[in-house]
């Protein structure tokens, strides 16, 4: 398990953007699972829509790379001080099922399909209250900085 703290050594996102609060469970080369609460103090809330807040596809997407990322850092033994990033890629196959909304956990998986020469392709999923928000493909490109 992962919290916030051990989390800034995976991640070199931060606030505003950094999207996971926790990683409940990790199986290096394989998968992981993890979360974001959401609350109505998020930035994007304010114009993402007014009197009626729904967290941006888009995010929620960056939510579950971000988590991939995680999941790429361990598997490959790399940390972002050491110079390494995971850029997003592409995604694919992507698929939104319900709004996610102020006061909603958002509980994500990634599992890796494939890994080839510094590419990694994830199958991503997020769930709210065991209904799924969203699914995607992820492929991440590791980069030395």
């Amino acid at each position: 398990m992962k919290d916030i703290n051990e989390l800034f050594t995976f991640l070199p996102h931060r606030y505003p953007f950094l999207l996971v609060d926790r990683v409940t469970e990790l199986t290096v080369g394989e998968s992981i699972q993890g979360f974001k609460n959401v609350t109505i103090n998020e930035p994007f809330f304010n114009g993402h829509f007014p009197g009626h807040p729904v967290m941006p596809g888009v995010l929620i997407i960056e939510a579950m790379a971000q988590l991939s990322g995680v999941l790429a850092f361990e598997t490959k033994n790399l940390r972002p001080a050491e110079g390494y990033t995971y850029y997003l890629a592409g995604t694919d196959k992507s698929r939104f099922k319900r709004p996610v909304v102020p006061g909603d956990r958002l509980a994500m998986s990634s599992r890796i399909l494939a890994d080839r020469r510094g590419v990694m392709k994830f199958d991503c999923q997020a769930v709210v209250d065991d209904e799924m928000a969203c699914k995607s493909e992820i492929t991440v490109m590791e980069r030395k900085l």
